[in-house]
């Protein structure tokens, strides 16, 4: 076995036995300490997967995705007034579930092409304005800032953490999971609750571990991104984003064969509501909606839409209930590309998920998952295809 073989196992043993660690040290009754200068945090998911019905392929795959963060208070740590520090390691090894299921979205969000260590993300943040305002500068994953739903988190399918208009987008990707790229971001505080944030993204993903390692020249222009919005009873937001740069035309070319050059833009609104009960026995609502200009993405829009129900089971106050339903829609671009090459598409890939997670230990949690996919077309396969799976969830904070 070679060193990245041990590497794949390692990371996931060391993480499982830090949380042993720490959960023993939690049941010894040790009196809590003081707020740490540095909090470590590691999170392990081992997901099986199976396409049980329809898609491509029948068959099963097995996922694992490991991640290790530190956060750090430079005030406590260096004297650096109202600044922090952020690091992130991540790893992933095995399967790849969608090459059986065949869909366009993908129905696992720790799927990747190739299994790599990696740095994920590296940045500093500073308070400005009395604390009313924030400059982030580094690594930075865009869709914790924007585009997101809270509510939809607990969701395996890859279109319920940002729309798929957007996903696929840039030269390769903009700066989401598995790589995120340089980014320049302001966040300014409104009033009690409300916000505006805009950043600028290197519209080339990479990070040191990815072949490519970080771009730090932008030859490829930037992703400027921005989202105003309210957390009143949890958040309502719209957002827009564009390219700095020309994209190609998925479909249409010049007189020598050469792709038209288009602006790559679009917008989104959110809505992520709490409709009863409390943060641990209550049900939130979520819809998410985007658009882009329907040239330069295989995805001219889209749309979520799903419930998040705690503490649901009696007796069970971390069992967590979702269910979400997440369409698609293909641009003509697209579908005139898959015709010109004898394929035929529907209008929309929609896909319907149901995933329940619950603790069996302070360290682990266990999350059954099911989903039923309509594909736009078939590629040899059967349009519809049911994918069900199990996630495991180990985690420690130290």
């Amino acid at each position: 076995m070679n060193i990245m073989a041990v590497s794949r196992f390692a990371l996931p043993a060391l993480l499982l036995s830090a949380a042993w660690t720490h959960l023993a040290a939690a049941q010894s009754g040790a009196p809590e300490s003081a707020p740490r200068a540095v909090t470590v945090e590691g999170r392990y998911v081992l997901d099986l997967m199976g396409n049980v019905a329809g898609g491509d392929k029948r068959g099963a795959r097995v996922l694992g995705n490991a991640e290790l963060t530190a956060d750090g208070d430079l005030d406590r740590l260096a004297g650096w007034r109202g600044a922090r520090a952020h690091l992130h390691l991540l790893g992933n090894h095995g399967g790849a579930i969608n090459t059986l299921a065949g869909t366009l979205q993908g129905v696992d969000n720790i799927e990747v092409a190739k299994g790599r260590a990696k740095l994920y993300e590296a940045w500093v943040e500073q308070d400005i304005a009395g604390g009313r305002a924030a400059l982030l500068v580094g690594l930075s994953d865009l869709n914790v800032d924007f585009y997101q739903n809270d509510s939809a988190g607990l969701l395996v399918a890859p279109a319920f953490g940002i729309g798929s208009e957007l996903a696929a987008t840039g030269p390769n990707g903009p700066s989401i999971f598995p790589s995120t790229a340089l980014t320049l971001r302001l966040n300014v505080a409104i009033a009690s609750l409300g916000y505006v944030r805009a950043a600028v993204v290197n519209a080339r993903a990479g990070v040191l571990g990815d072949a490519a390692g970080i771009d730090f020249g932008m030859h490829d222009g930037a992703l400027l991104i921005a989202e105003a919005g309210t957390r009143t009873n949890g958040k309502l937001a719209i957002g827009g984003w564009r390219y700095t740069r020309h994209q190609d035309d998925m479909a249409a070319c010049d007189g020598s064969g050469v792709p038209l050059r288009r602006t790559a833009t679009g917008a989104y609104v959110l809505i992520d509501q709490h409709l009863s009960g409390d943060e641990h026995h209550g049900i939130d609502l979520f819809f998410r909606a985007g658009v882009s200009e329907g040239r330069t993405t295989p995805f001219r829009g889209g749309f979520q839409l799903g419930l998040l129900a705690n503490g649901l089971v009696p007796g069970r106050p971390d069992g967590q209930l979702s269910v979400g339903l997440a369409q698609g829609r293909l641009s003509n671009a697209f579908r005139r590309m898959l015709r010109d090459s004898g394929e035929s598409a529907d209008a929309a890939e929609t896909g319907v998920e149901l995933t329940y997670q619950d603790k069996v230990a302070p360290f682990l949690s266990v999350q059954p998952d099911a989903q039923y996919i309509r594909r736009a077309f078939a590629d040899g396969g059967r349009k519809s295809t049911l994918v069900a799976g199990l996630r495991l969830i180990a985690a420690f904070s130290r």
